[in-house]
């Protein structure tokens, strides 16, 4: 996000609070007391004063603390538990943007450009990412939020009751309008962050973040289709241990602002002695497993872009548009010019020729097919429709030859019916020779 453009949203929010926590007292609950300081107004408006305060403290802190970033020097232990590896080559996870390792539950940010530790998301409200260092602001302030527009709501409503019961309390114009203006501004925010309140409540009881959460749900798919067996999530230490790890051992100060425990490196995690956790789970159709007899193999794609041989197309690419992928299915499950398909490509080590199986899948459900087997389209390549490969970061192209481009090129220009007069030679003949000959 633009500097300028976060620095807006920032004070956008500072207004608005201010605007629901003190118009509504100046102008609705201050005339309701007849303008005059009293000990009932004192009881009414103090403890939503306080809850106020909490709440700007929490926010300045959310906005100016650093969520937590990967020191330059920082290299993963292996031999410690909670030790993360990238899906398909079973190694130290790494940024490619930032060109270092990443340690457990670290994510890369683009509008911060850095990896942040615990990353849980970027918010704009607050202009700043909600990780390690500042996740526990950023729950106490969306709570002191939903205590406070609770407590809001409640006040000024006692104030439109009182007008209902006896019109000497009928309220002004202006009032009536500061109420209307602090209902609108009010309820939607009470809605939405009070939802968003409940929701990181719940994930913190499980110890997840929002990124976390999105992997349970990726990992929950792989299971319910059957390829791979349920997997524990490593970080759920139970109830009170996950409160406890990010807003502290004493309960008694969970709603006071204090520095979160930890360094963000490493995270507790609930393992059972002699099992083995892995976290994120991997896909079997994109995993790589190094051989363990062979530790300098490494996974390296041809030097050639077009991976399948330079004279042909690799048979086990999939069209990249969905109709066209649609299409091949359907010609698959007819039946009519049985298809090879594979789980891997050729070049991948772990491909096993044996293992290609002829013919569509059994499956009725074309989009299970997009997901397992790479499919052969030849007649959709011949026809010029671009080809991607499952897996990959980017198109597979066949390299072309200028010359060949701009033979291409003036072939479909001639062949254009009425834009040019071409002239075609007649085949030579030994009798034109001889009368040639003839009259010289």
């Amino acid at each position: 996000m633009r500097p300028i453009l976060g620095r807006l949203i920032v004070t956008f929010v500072l207004l608005l609070i201010s605007f629901i926590a003190y118009s509504s007292q100046l102008f609705i609950i201050l005339p309701w007391y007849g303008n005059e300081l009293s000990v009932d107004l004192i009881m009414l408006v103090g403890p939503f004063n306080v809850l106020v305060g909490m709440l700007f403290w929490n926010y300045f802190l959310c906005v100016l603390t650093d969520p937590g970033g990967v020191p330059k020097s920082w290299r993963p232990n292996v031999n410690e538990d909670g030790f993360e590896v990238k899906k398909l080559t079973g190694r130290p996870r790494n940024c490619r943007t930032c060109e270092a390792y990443k340690p457990p539950r670290a994510h890369h940010c683009r509008s911060c450009n850095k990896c942040v530790l615990r990353m849980d998301h970027h918010c704009p409200w607050i202009n700043n990412c909600v990780g390690q260092f500042n996740y526990g602001y950023f729950i106490r302030f969306l709570f002191y939020v939903l205590i406070a527009c609770t407590y809001h709501i409640t006040m000024i409503s006692k104030r439109v009751a009182w007008a209902f019961r006896d019109f000497y309390w009928e309220p002004s114009k202006s009032e009536v309008i500061f109420l209307v203006l602090n209902y609108v501004a009010c309820v939607p925010v009470l809605l939405t962050v009070g939802g968003f309140c409940l929701y990181h409540l719940w994930s913190l009881g499980r110890n997840t973040t929002t990124i976390e959460g999105w992997e349970k749900d990726k990992a929950a798919t792989l299971v319910r289709r059957g390829k791979i067996e349920e997997v524990k999530f490593p970080y759920n230490l139970g109830m009170r241990r996950n409160f406890e790890s990010v807003l502290g051992t004493n309960p008694l100060l969970w709603c006071w602002p204090r520095a979160p425990l930890g360094t963000g490196l490493t995270y507790p995690i609930s393992q059972q002695e002699g099992e083995e956790i892995m976290w994120p789970p991997h896909d079997p159709s994109m995993r790589y497993e190094e051989n363990e007899e062979d530790t300098g193999h490494e996974f390296q794609l041809p030097d050639s872009p077009w991976t399948y041989g330079n004279d042909s197309f690799n048979p086990e690419l999939r069209p990249s548009h969905p109709r066209a992928r649609r299409r091949t299915s359907s010609r698959n499950k007819r039946g009519n010019g049985s298809q090879a398909t594979a789980s891997l490509p050729p070049y991948h080590p772990d491909y096993d020729s044996s293992q290609v199986i002829s013919g569509g899948s059994d499956s009725g459900d074309p989009q299970d097919q997009d997901d397992e087997h790479y499919y052969v389209d030849e007649e959709a390549f011949r026809s010029g429709t671009l080809k991607m490969r499952r897996g990959s970061e980017g198109f597979e192209v066949r390299p072309v030859d200028r010359e060949v481009m701009l033979k291409r090129y003036v072939d479909e220009q001639v062949q254009q019916e009425g834009r040019y007069n071409t002239y075609v030679p007649e085949p030579w003949s030994e009798d034109e020779d001889s009368d040639g000959g003839k009259d010289a």
